[in-house]
């Protein structure tokens, strides 16, 4: 495989950027959580998401599985899960009387001592010739 300059710097670049991010968290229990979330966006974490009325005391949805969460503004939801080799992707808005919290269903094994870092080649380096 032969790097070219532009996936040479876009590399650099990357590295640059995320040193400094890295660097941000100062226990185990940053490390810990920060391990977690890169877990869970990689469809790692088994999560049940729940959506509450507090008027009716009643839920309202719930999706479980290996699924990422992202807030948006607005009071707007994003959840995505993988399912098998496919994703499925749900869009929910939040409102004064309803709620959600997501819950992670069985606790995972993360390391407290070192970060985990994933890159997606495909995403940094976009033309790379392989010979």
């Amino acid at each position: 495989m032969r790097l070219t300059r532009r996936s040479t710097a876009l590399i650099l670049a990357a590295l640059t950027i995320l040193g400094p991010a890295l660097s941000g968290c100062s226990s185990d229990a940053d490390v810990a959580s920060e391990n977690l979330s890169k877990a869970a966006e990689d469809f790692k974490i088994n999560r049940r998401v729940v959506f509450y009325n507090g008027i009716t005391d009643s839920y309202i949805l719930s999706i479980e599985g290996f699924c990422s969460v992202e807030t948006e503004e607005g009071n707007k939801l994003t959840v995505t899960c993988k399912v098998g080799d496919d994703y499925k992707k749900h869009f929910l808005g939040r409102s004064d009387n309803v709620t959600w919290f997501a819950e992670q269903i069985s606790a995972a094994n993360v390391s407290t001592d070192h970060y985990k870092v994933y890159f997606k080649p495909s995403s940094i380096i976009s033309d790379v010739d392989v010979k």
